[in-house]
């Protein structure tokens, strides 16, 4: 599971009671704190990339100076990504790999949406809260100055590009405390549940009423489809959205997606890979579903 969300929305806050109720909390921002601390090799080839001078006299890095030096121009910046993101990843693998086998893993990864991070995930959580209450909230709490709270917030994604990958939006607006009872919901109702379904290799059956034409199936379809074209890589050709809710009828609320094998060699290969990414297989031949009980989905592959 992915979570995200804007400077002071309160994604911590969700990240802790998810951790409260058993997630596994695999913190991006930590991550990226550790990889450098005093005696490690990250701190090292830093220094040795941009001098001792982004050292603070007791050792640690200092990181204003660092940024003085990294984003003064694309090759310094590059140079720093090139250090550091390898050894986020690695260490990110290790924290994950180390996971026990039902565990759920959530990644608190503050630019997953700048990032293009989304379809890595196969859910994406997203916490909002209204741009002026987050600078409220970054002058408050953090005590940072109105004009650099709002160019920072300027600087990551906005509110609609957020959504377009929420399959959970969670709005913080309220009092504290107000997301506990809807944290747990999701926990007890989605995420526990789907990781069962992933591990045991169950499909979330739909619920057999129709209901009203949603507005919101074709973006829903659009975020499969892009987990679904990571998980299949060059094994699939083509990959559609079709059936009732595709054509915007009152249907099933269930999302139908055809998958075109590249080649026949490739399915049985899809099919495994399909399965360890949460679309296990259905009953039917070369048929899948998601195990997501919060978003049915049925797949044919051809």
């Amino acid at each position: 599971m992915g979570l995200t969300g804007g400077m002071g929305a309160g994604k911590s806050t969700v990240s802790k009671l998810l951790a409260d109720h058993g997630a596994v909390i695999v913190d991006s921002d930590r991550i990226a704190r550790e990889v450098v601390e005093p005696g490690t090799p990250g701190l090292a080839s830093l220094v040795d990339a941009f001098g001792p001078e982004i050292l603070h006299d007791d050792g640690n890095l200092d990181r204003a100076a660092l940024a003085a030096k990294a984003f003064g121009s694309d090759d310094a910046r590059k140079q720093l990504n090139s250090i550091t993101h390898p050894l986020i990843g690695k260490r990110t693998a290790e924290l994950i790999e180390s996971a026990p086998a039902d565990a759920i893993v959530v990644q608190d990864i503050p630019l997953l949406v700048e990032g293009g991070l989304a379809p890595l995930f196969n859910l994406v959580i997203v916490v909002w809260v209204d741009a002026e209450e987050r600078v409220r909230r970054l002058m408050q709490y953090r005590e940072i100055a109105e004009d650099d709270a709002r160019a920072r917030i300027a600087a990551q994604a906005t509110d609609d590009q957020r959504r377009a990958v929420a399959d959970v939006w969670l709005d913080n607006s309220g009092p504290v405390g107000s997301l506990d009872d809807e944290v747990g919901r999701l926990w007890d109702e989605r995420l526990v549940p789907f990781e069962r379904n992933v591990r045991e290799g169950n499909v979330a059956a739909p619920a057999r009423v129709v209901v009203p034409a949603n507005p919101e199936w074709p973006r829903q379809a659009q975020r499969l489809i892009a987990r679904l074209w990571v998980l299949a890589g060059e094994k699939a050709a083509a990959i559609h959205h079709v059936g009732p809710t595709a054509l915007g009828d009152d249907a099933i609320d269930v999302i139908d997606l055809t998958i075109t094998v590249a080649d026949n060699s490739s399915s049985e290969a899809l099919s495994q890979s399909l399965a360890a990414g949460g679309f296990p297989r259905a009953d039917g031949v070369r048929r899948h579903g998601s195990a997501d009980p919060g978003r049915p989905a049925r797949l044919q592959m051809s």
